[in-house]
């Protein structure tokens, strides 16, 4: 234009600017903006509009603020559209109160407000979370039309919809569901969607899919955002077959699933352990022409390391790396925490104090199969360490015990400009308390506190535990009250807790009224808190409330296996006629025996000369189908040899080596296994049952009860009998 004599218009310096607005090269514009009146054109509203628009999406509504100034000056008289982008832009900044200001100055110059207006300042306050002042506005433009404010648009209904979700409002946003079916045309599938959002992320599945089949009931058809929602719904809470069937719903509805649908089933599967569903659905997700991106090997590689499939997630690594997924700091992340889990963290300091200088290449540390990823260039550079690889290495290092590693890390994260959480400084807390060092602890709460990191509920708990651990009741007492002070609610661990320290210090009379204040909060004991319970009473001899305290938690937690071998087993010491009343009763409810030291039981009911009960112990877990450890009878054999009773004892001898010997069972039921054989190791090769016939406590008698039958078999000897060697350990020690 310029070689051919034709002078360029403002208008044609507009359409310039513009472009080069829009491309991002925002100097080139402000100066090509600059040199306009050098080529005889002067900018005019739309030229100072256009830049203004230009700085405010580039995320600088200051410099925009700037040029209002200029234009006023110049006597340019700025329009509602340029007030508009600078109010959103100030909004979108979080600067509200400037925000505010131009609101105000807008209608001094005699401009009102319009719908764009009020919607970017619900907007901010939405996303600043201040909901009610959103909601004041929302109510003034619904009904104060005397003031000649705008009337809210499908815009306006969303931006508040997704307010009340995000806060979790759900009655206040069901309401304006209503209000908005009620309008007619304020129900879009925008809106649709964050309402199935908002059901979704608080677990509200079932109304979530009835929403969803009123979507296709009036005629708006799901997205596949919508169906994404609900898909990611169903898998967090481990309804993956659900989420399958309505991934082929979707299908048949003509929408083809993308990477976020394969994605989010995947992270649904590997979740679960499932890797082999997790595979076959990968290979579905790459017939269908749908790539994964970084975020789904991500999940694929954390699964991996999760399972302990270490050869596997390096693989998975290296074809990463071969594809060009750009491996980033989540992904260095991951194999950080996989180090850390398999005990290799030498390893994983390295790779982060090298990813500093080598970013993604850090991970080419990591051997040879990784030696593809050892890359120089500047991209690899931006994969840098953040809070989450340094929690990662401090929890690693912490729980290994190596405090003073940990303390490094820690110190050099500091040097690097990141700060700290809450959670990082409860990995200290909890390590210290663990290891008994309260002084220490609290030395790290105190530099927490400085550092303006709220205390969390894992914080007061690992101080409890070791406070309680010290015996320390009263400063106990006193940090549950100071959780309550700052707004922390206990929980059912923190209970525990305390219970825990109260029997243990001999405080049991206490425990009731814990146990009363939890119900009163609304925090239902477990089963770790009434067994303890239950331990620390028939310990101290209160059988009569320590029944009473089994009797509750039936009530509360049901007939629990683990509940009753802990009665069971606390009875046996202190009242074993009980003791065997509860063990039928657990029989008759076919529990494992996994939980109840039965062969004590036994024991002790001959040992008091309980014969006939300890009798029909073995005879019910021989009637009930029960596989169980065959020096169960030793103990009778013992006594009735004792008495004389030469017949009985043979009798329950056959019938010992029947269960001893391999494939022969006297009652059929012992060839369909229903609970495994309860063995505890006395010493290496050698079970229980083993011990007790090779004893020198009077079980000789037995021993010659067993000769007795073998003989009368004619099988010779008791070899049988005899504690086994081990062949592949004596071929390990070189003796095979």
């Amino acid at each position: 234009m310029v070689i051919a004599g034709v002078s360029p218009e403002t208008y044609t310096f507009n359409l310039l600017i513009g472009l080069l607005c829009d491309s991002g090269c925002l100097e080139d514009a402000q100066e090509l903006f600059d040199k306009m009146p050098e080529k005889g054109c002067k900018p005019n509203e739309f030229s100072f509009g256009i830049l203004v628009r230009g700085y405010c999406r580039a995320g600088f509504a200051s410099k925009g603020l700037e040029l209002l100034r200029e234009m006023r000056s110049l006597g340019f008289s700025p329009n509602r559209v340029v007030y508009n982008t600078l109010i959103s832009s100030f909004c979108r900044e979080g600067k509200i109160n400037d925000a505010e200001e131009l609101v105000d100055r807008m209608i001094e110059e005699g401009l009102s407000p319009d719908v764009v207006t009020f919607n970017s300042r619900i907007s901010a306050l939405c996303s600043s979370g201040k909901i009610l002042e959103a909601s004041r506005i929302f109510r003034d433009m619904q009904i104060d039309e005397d003031l000649g404010l705008p009337r809210p648009n499908v815009i306006t209904y969303n931006l508040m919809l997704m307010g009340f979700c995000k806060e979790g409002m759900l009655e206040e946003a069901r309401t304006l569901v209503e209000t908005m079916k009620r309008n007619g045309n304020m129900m879009n599938s925008g809106s649709y969607n964050i309402w199935l959002l908002g059901l979704v992320r608080k677990g509200m599945l079932l109304e979530a899919q009835l929403v969803f089949k009123e979507m296709l009931g009036i005629g708006i058809e799901p997205n596949i955002y919508s169906y994404n929602i609900v898909i990611d719904g169903l898998c967090k809470n481990g309804m993956l077959s659900d989420a399958r069937m309505l991934m082929g719903l979707m299908i048949q509805s003509g929408i083809s699933p993308d990477t976020i649908t394969y994605s989010t089933l995947l992270h649904g599967y590997c979740n679960k352990g499932k890797i082999f569903e997790a595979n076959n659905l990968l290979h579905d997700m790459m017939r269908n022409n749908c790539f994964p991106n970084i975020y789904t090997c991500n999940i694929l590689l954390h699964s991996l390391w999760k399972e302990g499939r270490i050869s596997e997630a390096e693989e998975l690594l290296k074809r990463m790396n071969e594809k060009g997924y750009g491996v980033d700091t989540v992904t260095c992340n991951i194999v950080i925490d996989g180090l850390c889990n398999s005990g290799q963290l030498d390893k994983a300091i390295e790779i982060v104090t090298e990813m500093w200088t080598h970013g993604s290449a850090a991970l080419g540390n990591l051997g040879n199969s990784f030696i593809g990823l050892v890359d120089n260039s500047s991209s690899t550079k931006k994969c840098i360490p953040d809070l989450i690889t340094y929690s990662t290495i401090i929890s690693g290092l912490c729980k290994a015990g190596r405090l003073d590693d940990a303390k490094k890390k820690f110190i050099e994260m500091m040097g690097k400009n990141l700060q700290p959480d809450s959670a990082i400084y409860d990995t200290f807390i909890q390590s210290f308390c663990r290891e008994g060092k309260i002084s220490s602890a609290f030395r790290v709460l105190k530099d927490m506190e400085k550092k303006g990191c709220n205390k969390t509920l894992q914080t007061y708990n690992s101080l409890i535990q070791g406070l309680g651990s010290k015996n320390q009741i009263f400063e106990v007492y006193g940090m549950i009250d100071e959780m309550k002070e700052k707004g922390v609610s206990p929980n059912v661990s923190t209970y525990n807790m305390v219970l825990n320290c109260l029997c243990e210090g001999g405080r049991i009379k206490d425990a009731p009224s814990v146990l009363d204040e939890m119900l009163q909060n609304g925090i239902s004991p477990n089963i770790s808190s009434f067994r303890m319970l239950i331990k620390a009473f028939c310990k101290a001899s209160d059988f009569k409330t320590a029944h009473e305290v089994f009797d509750i938690a039936l009530n509360m937690c049901g007939h629990n296996e683990a509940l009753y071998g802990s009665m069971f087993n606390e009875l046996l010491v202190g009242d074993v006629a009980e003791a065997n009343k509860l063990f039928i009763t657990a029989l008759d409810r076919d529990f494992d025996l996994e939980n109840f030291l039965y062969k004590d039981l036994i024991e002790r009911l001959c040992k008091d000369g309980m014969m006939e009960a300890a009798s029909g112990v073995l005879n019910k877990l021989i009637d009930k189908g029960y596989q169980f450890d065959p020096a169960s009878f030793m103990p009778l054999i013992d006594s009735f040899s004792k008495m004389g009773n030469k017949h009985e004892a043979d009798k329950l001898a056959g019938r010992m080596m029947e269960m001893a010997s391999e494939g022969r069972t006297e009652n059929k039921a012992y060839t369909q296994v229903r609970n495994p054989i309860h063995r505890n190791k006395i010493k290496d090769g050698e079970s229980d049952w083993q011990a007790i016939v090779h004893r020198d406590d009077g079980s000789g008698i037995a021993l010659k009860a067993l000769k007795r039958v073998q003989k009368g078999w004619g099988q010779g000897s008791i070899s049988t009998l005899q504690p086994q060697k081990d062949e592949f350990f004596d071929y390990w020690d070189g003796s095979g």
